[in-house]
């Protein structure tokens, strides 16, 4: 159960005086006055409340350092991240296919639900991470701004949009897989909460859940080859998420289908080379996404022999030394900053990987070991200074510190 706790391990000399002249440099005007409180966009002013309540509420307002339950204080400043940006049409990723002049368009007329936070899946995985803070912290200083601003995105004519414009010819590969998941691990935070304007959103997004699952059904049986990637495009981790939301709903034919890709892309795996690991602008782990999906889809005995074979150098100790947090070298720079991300999701699917093993195994600890590693790598650098990673990020560090994965 997590609790609205502080943690006061973490020195806040830089966060909080460091995030308010953030905040303020955000609201400066074209003539470079500060602004008045009238003349701030909607999102804006969310950024600056937000920013004063967190330094008004606690000194220590940092990444927890423990595995203890998330702070209320550290869920506030990752809320803050997604508020900051979920409405923020530019900069703008996007990944469109032009038939004719008339497909230029601007990001919110394309798909006027999911426009912000630089591109489709970042805006709607903050969308997910807004709503999970909200189901754990529902009274917390954020929620009437964190409401207001789903309900703003989550209306039956804006996922009609949505569906409309994926279902144009030439977009297939739309989001596949990654944003495809993120947006039913949307939908299975929804379905868990029993809220009356969760529902009301779950309502709404409901025609897009279900032209999501069924591009990945029909999808899943013709892909003969996984996709061993450290980005979007990876298979494992998209099929752990897709498979925690076929659970969550309740959809069997999805589940064996996913059982089935498991069987015939991974399997029969050996010796992963983790030591190759990572690329230069990974965010995701090959071999540790593809460990974290096959403990969902196996027994524990069995899941515990598999992962001998496939990555047999896992230590029978207490060591975290065997798999060190990458190294990011320039923040400011959207592709390196990527391997931040990498340190939060080997955190969590360290953890996933120990929570699939019998009780008494052995590399338990290891793999808490070096999860903790990670983990204590990554949180202080979710802070939203550059928005490369701040668009992101939040993210990560709610699932990780929220141990999404594990429930």
């Amino acid at each position: 159960m997590l609790q609205a706790s502080h943690n006061a391990r973490h020195p806040a000399s830089v966060g909080c005086a460091r995030r308010y002249r953030l905040a303020l440099q955000l609201l400066q005007n074209a003539g470079g006055q500060q602004p008045r409180m009238g003349h701030m966009r909607r999102a804006d002013g969310i950024v600056m409340t937000l920013t004063l309540s967190m330094c008004a509420m606690s000194a220590t307002a940092a990444p927890p350092t423990d595995y203890g339950p998330l702070a209320l204080p550290a869920a506030t400043r990752f809320a803050a991240l997604a508020l900051r940006c979920l409405h923020q049409e530019y900069p703008n990723h996007i990944s469109h296919t032009l038939d004719g002049a008339a497909d230029v368009r601007a990001p919110h007329e394309l798909t006027p639900a999911f426009y912000g936070c630089l591109d489709w899946h970042s805006d709607v995985h903050g969308h997910w991470l807004l709503v999970r803070l909200l189901h754990m912290f529902p009274q917390a200083p954020f929620a009437a701004a964190a409401r207001a601003e789903i309900d703003r995105s989550l209306t039956p004519a804006n996922i009609a949009g949505e569906v409309a414009y994926m279902r144009q010819a030439e977009r297939a590969s739309f989001e596949r897989p990654y944003g495809l998941a993120w947006l039913l691990q949307l939908c299975a935070e929804l379905r868990q909460w029993q809220d009356p304007q969760a529902r009301q959103w779950r309502a709404s997004l409901q025609p897009l859940e279900s032209e999501v699952a069924a591009r990945l059904r029909g999808w899943l049986p013709k892909l003969h080859y996984p996709i061993r990637f450290g980005e979007h495009d990876q298979t494992a981790f998209a099929f752990g998420l897709t498979w925690d939301w076929a659970v969550t709903a309740g959809d069997a034919d999805m589940r064996a289908a996913l059982a089935d890709a498991a069987r015939r892309f991974y399997a029969a795996d050996r010796a992963c080379p983790l030591g190759y690991e990572p690329s230069g602008e990974d965010f995701l782990s090959p071999c540790l996404a593809e460990a974290d999906f096959m403990r969902r889809v196996l027994d524990r005995g069995a899941y515990a022999r598999w992962l001998s074979a496939f990555l047999p150098a896992i230590p029978r100790r207490a060591d975290a030394a065997w798999l060190a947090p990458a190294v990011v070298t320039d923040r400011s720079d959207p592709k390196l900053a990527h391997l931040d991300g990498l340190n939060l999701s080997r955190a969590w699917m360290l953890e996933g990987m120990a929570h699939g093993l019998p009780r008494g195994d052995a590399r338990v600890a290891a793999l808490m070991a070096a999860a903790r590693a990670h983990r204590d790598a990554a949180l202080p650098a979710v802070t939203g200074e550059y928005y490369e990673g701040g668009h992101w990020l939040g993210t990560y560090a709610v699932y990780l510190t929220t141990q999404a994965g594990l429930h």
